[in-house]
């Protein structure tokens, strides 16, 4: 059989940096676990503006429909501040999710228990914290039509339309049971049926698909507000959360606060499966492009490689191996390594962003 496929994109600011670190990984997984991947290599946000004038150029798109997974870094920074809206760097990822039709975005927050302190909340209230977003991303609000600024009379009116179909509902939520029947087979459903009529269908699609498909996971539903209030206040109630675009937007950001540290956190953005069984797939860190350390070797690259982690677990079902992994970055942690962005009051001298992923390979090696 091919090996398995991979189009790595670095992107701008410090993405080619903590990239380089994933491919020394994905390296180590070819040497010592006969795990070989095709990787290719190509540009997106700035950097494919420099070379093409656009933030994903015609034939970048050709390649991420045809691999197995997408790899990316970070795109933008303050170079491109003045584009024009339909060029700036951030257009090239929204144009991958938006063809590849990545509709179901996996945002983990996971505490390890190393960085406990470092979370603004309580140490006993995010230790051992191992929580799921899935935001639908590709319909909601921040698509719907009508939308714009017109005037009404005297004054300006601006209008976003939030709008759902049974099927987009249902897509997400079967993403969400799949993923609960792997951890701790509970999905919690987030909306605000009771104000809302798209929050309604967004409650009873959900539910329909939980009796029709998923009776044997625990479903529970959730006003948004409400599940923002229980985030800080006992997180660890939760395992899977499905939502919508706005509040998963909104949720998944206040979930990543409360493992302490940007730096630490993966996504992914998965489609419907292609006809090798694999899905859709772009994984990615959440952090940006940091310009303000570009270059320094200060980047942490950890996100980056649990990044791939996530793609070798929910696109090449090597699960054994993304546990291999992830717990190679726990060691290493637990260990007191840390890079600029992980350094506690105590103080001491951070590792560069090659040293961090010295360690990593180093652990993998013990492990």
């Amino acid at each position: 059989m091919a090996n398995p496929s991979l189009l790595i994109l670095p992107g701008d600011g410090i993405g080619p940096e903590v990239m380089a670190q994933v491919r020394r990984v994905i390296d180590w997984f070819g040497a010592n676990k006969d795990l070989v991947f095709d990787v290719s290599e190509d540009l997106v946000g700035g950097a494919a503006y420099d070379k093409h004038g656009t933030p994903l150029h015609d034939d970048t798109m050709a390649k991420a429909q045809e691999v197995d997974a997408v790899l990316l870094g970070a795109v933008g920074g303050p170079k491109y501040d003045d584009l024009d809206f339909a060029v700036k760097p951030e257009r090239g990822l929204l144009r991958l999710r938006k063809e590849m039709d990545l509709f179901s975005n996996l945002r983990p927050a996971q505490c390890f228990d190393a960085l406990a302190d470092f979370s603004s909340l309580k140490k006993d209230v995010v230790a051992g914290l191992d929580i799921m977003i899935v935001r639908e991303l590709t319909s909601g609000v921040y698509f719907g039509e009508p939308r714009g600024i017109h005037k009404e009379g005297n004054e300006r009116v601006g209008v976003n339309t939030q709008r759902y179909t049974e099927s987009e509902i249902a897509r997400v939520a079967r993403s969400a049971f799949e993923l609960a029947k792997r951890r701790g087979n509970k999905v919690c459903s987030m909306e605000k049926a009771n104000v809302m009529e798209s929050g309604i269908l967004w409650r009873d699609v959900v539910q329909e698909i939980h009796d029709a498909e998923y009776p044997e996971v625990e479903l529970s539903h959730m006003y948004a507000d409400n599940g923002a209030m229980q985030l800080v206040r006992a997180p660890k109630q939760f395992d899977v959360i499905v939502t919508d675009n706005l509040f998963g937007d909104v949720l998944s950001d206040c979930a990543a606060m409360l493992t302490g540290s940007l730096g630490m956190l993966p996504s992914a953005s998965l489609g419907l499966p292609m006809g090798n069984g694999r899905p859709k797939a772009l994984y990615e860190p959440v952090h940006g492009s940091a310009p303000d350390i570009t270059g320094q070797g200060k980047a942490n690259p950890i996100a980056c490689i649990l990044s791939f982690a996530m793609a070798l677990r929910y696109s090449f079902d090597e699960g054994a191996n993304a546990d291999l992994l992830e717990g190679a970055v726990q060691k290493v942690l637990a260990d007191g390594v840390r890079t600029a962005d992980l350094m506690g009051p105590e103080g001491g001298t951070p590792v560069s962003t090659g040293e961090m992923g010295d360690a990593i390979l180093a652990a993998l090696d013990a492990a």
